[in-house]
């Protein structure tokens, strides 16, 4: 393979690179690509895990062994799972891929040796329009020095084999030749606060608002149910604010002094305080409009604010897959009589 082939930077990429980059990956190279501001970085393309994934073939099977499992035998996939990651961790990587990890790496850190970055899962198969793998894989956040974002791109790459992402591939039939894993690294983010949005209604499917969560530090107390995110409904087009919700927010996610994360207590007069001024809601609701343009359908946002700068950071957008697929689903089987449907709503039958 050449040299500097298992490596992309966020500008060389865009969605059209999913097969190499994953949907994270493609997502960040085409927000980058569309003049959004995302924290720097690059992508370990799913080449690298390929060549891992061969070298393990020769002495055992991989995916011929997670494809043979059966859906609901949890104690088999539970086995399958422990042995596969751990043939992962083990694993020796080849020493051109060691040495472009290497030369990313202080490239981004700008020989910053104790530069924190963010090590992030991006599966080639996640946010795929059929089903999304979202969640399913690992993120690990504070990560300072090559060696240890060495051990976290190997953890990124086990966690394709994790007992929930096994399962999930089993119960939707997904072709296990079709999966593979690619990993970004990027500057992590000091958030002051962080969250998502969302540019149709999460929980009406309203495609005319944009519903913002956010909380103080980190996203990752709010992914981990930690903590109860303020809410906003905002009109997409006027900018009202239709709903406003400012929970109590406990505790935050900060930076861990050895890296890492920490979970710390909100002081007392941050608990019942908005986490997003309203200004901030408005640039936010800006950022959202111009992404669902770009991508031209609804979109699921994650942000962050800087807590130096303030400025808001894109850190990912997928496709919003709930509603869009009741929308996409059929009135009527394809077996049925079309008249039967029709009828019923007037509550008559033939």
């Amino acid at each position: 393979m050449a040299a500097g082939a298992h490596i992309a930077w966020f500008e060389e990429i865009g969605l059209g690179d999913r097969s190499e980059v994953g949907g994270k990956g493609g997502s960040l190279g085409e927000l980058q690509r569309a003049g959004i501001a995302v924290p720097p970085g690059y992508v370990v393309r799913a080449q690298a895990f390929e060549r891992l994934l061969e070298s393990l073939e020769r002495e055992a099977p991989v995916r011929t062994a997670v494809a043979t499992l059966e859906p609901d035998d949890l104690e088999a996939i539970e086995a399958c799972s422990r042995i596969l990651r751990a043939r992962i961790a083990d694993a020796d990587l080849p020493q051109e891929l060691l040495e472009e990890l290497a030369a990313a790496h202080e490239r981004l850190t700008r020989a910053a040796e104790e530069q924190p970055v963010a090590v992030r899962s991006s599966a080639t198969c996640e946010d795929a329009l059929e089903a999304s793998f979202a969640g399913l894989q690992d993120t690990y956040l504070w990560v300072k020095g090559r060696t240890e974002v060495v051990r976290r791109v190997r953890s990124c790459w086990a966690s394709l084999y994790s007992v929930a992402s096994i399962s999930y591939r089993l119960q939707h039939g997904f072709p296990e030749e079709r999966v593979a894993m690619a990993v970004v690294v990027q500057h992590m983010v000091d958030a002051r606060t962080a969250g998502v949005m969302f540019t149709r209604s999460p929980t009406t499917g309203d495609r005319s608002v944009v519903t913002i969560e956010a909380a103080w530090g980190l996203g990752s107390a709010v992914v981990g149910g930690e903590v109860t995110p303020d809410r906003w409904v905002l009109g997409k087009i006027t900018g009202e604010i239709t709903a406003r919700e400012i929970s109590e927010k406990l505790i935050e996610h900060v930076p861990a002094a050895g890296g890492g994360v920490a979970s710390v207590a909100v002081s007392a007069e941050r608990r019942r305080a908005p986490s997003v001024s309203d200004a901030e809601l408005e640039e936010l609701r800006a950022l959202a409009r111009r992404i669902e343009r770009h991508y031209a359908r609804a979109q699921d946002i994650e942000w962050a604010i800087d807590r130096a700068s303030g400025a808001i950071l894109l850190l990912q957008s997928r496709p919003e897959t709930v509603w869009s697929a009741r929308d996409a689903a059929p009135l009527a089987k394809r077996e049925q009589d079309p008249h039967l449907h029709v009828m019923s709503i007037f509550g008559t039958r033939r």
